[in-house]
C-alpha cells in the first residue's frame, strides 16, 4: 500500500533534530510521497534542500496569507523564478485567512490573486488555504479562471464542497476528520465523491485525536485513512488507492 501525504510541513524547524526519523517512520507506515508547501520566501531555500535530501519529497513555492508581514512586492517575481527554475509540483500555500485578527484582506487578495494568475500561466495546480473565506476563495479562483488544485484542510459547507468539484478541485483531509465533534466534516467525508479527496497531515500542525496536543508528523497518515475508511465503509486499501491516485494525477506524481 502506498500513500501520499499532499500537504506536510516536513522543513518545518520542529522537524530540524530528528528529520531522518520521521522520513523513516513513514515510509514504515506506507507514506512514500509527501508534497511539502512553502510558506515564505526566505523558507524557500532550506524547502528545497529537504526536498532534495530524500526520495519521494515535493516541493510547492508559494506565499501564505499568515505571514502576510514577511511578504513583499518583490517576492512574487522572486516567485515566478522559483517556478520556471525548480520546476515545484505546485504553487502554494496560498490563500486566504479571514481568521486570524489584523490580516488586511485587500493585501491578502492581492498576494493570493497574483499566484493564481502564476499558476495558470505555467499550469500548475494550486494549493490553498481557506479559513473562515471559503466564499472568497472560490470568487477568487472563479474570477482567474483555468486552475485546478486542492483546498487543503478542508472545514467548509457541503455546498461549498460542490462549487469546488465543478471548479475541478479537490479537498485535503487532514488529523480534524478523527475527532467526533467534526460532525459537518466527518458526514461530508463520508458521502463525497472519491476522485476529490486527497488525504495529508498538515504536520507538524493538525494532529489527529490519537496524538493530541502533539507533534504531528507524517506516519500519522495512517490515522487519517483509517478513519475515512471507517466513515465511508470501505476498505482502508481501497481509500489509499484512489486517494494516492488522486494525488499523483494533480501533482504530476510517480507512481
Amino acid at each position: 500500500m502506498e500513500l501520499v501525504d499532499s500537504h506536510c510541513h516536513l522543513d518545518a524547524p520542529e522537524f530540524d533534530r530528528d528529520r531522518a526519523a520521521v522520513l523513516d517512520r513513514a515510509r514504515a507506515a506506507g507514506v512514500r510521497q509527501q508534497v511539502v508547501p512553502a510558506v515564505e520566501a526566505a523558507e524557500w531555500p532550506k524547502l528545497r534542500e529537504v526536498c532534495r535530501a530524500a526520495d519521494g519529497l515535493h516541493p510547492a513555492y508559494g506565499l501564505h496569507p499568515m505571514y502576510l508581514a514577511a511578504h513583499r512586492p518583490g517576492h512574487l517575481e522572486d516567485l515566478r523564478g522559483w517556478i520556471e527554475r525548480e520546476r515545484p509540483v505546485a504553487v502554494g500555500e496560498c490563500g486566504l485567512d479571514y481568521y486570524v485578527e489584523g490580516l488586511d484582506h485587500a493585501a491578502q487578495q492581492a498576494c493570493f490573486d497574483a499566484q493564481l494568475r502564476l499558476a495558470r500561466e505555467f499550469g500548475l495546480p494550486v494549493i490553498v488555504h481557506a479559513r473562515r473565506a471559503v466564499d472568497a476563495v472560490i470568487a477568487s479562483l472563479r474570477r482567474v479562471g483555468g486552475l485546478r488544485g486542492v483546498v487543503h484542510s478542508w472545514s467548509g459547507s457541503e455546498e461549498q464542497a460542490g462549487q469546488l468539484w465543478k471548479l475541478g478541485f479537490l479537498l485535503g483531509i487532514g488529523g480534524p476528520i478523527t475527532y467526533e465533534r467534526a460532525r459537518r466534516l466527518r458526514r461530508l467525508v463520508a458521502t463525497m465523491p472519491l476522485e476529490y479527496l486527497l488525504l495529508e497531515t498538515d504536520a507538524p500542525d493538525q494532529p489527529d485525536a490519537g496524538i493530541r496536543g502533539q507533534r504531528n508528523e507524517p506516519a500519522r497518515l495512517a490515522a487519517v485513512l483509517d478513519a475515512v475508511a471507517a466513515l465511508r465503509r470501505q476498505p482502508r486499501e481501497d481509500i489509499a488507492r484512489a486517494t494516492t491516485a488522486n494525488a499523483a494525477r494533480l501533482f504530476g506524481l510517480p507512481l
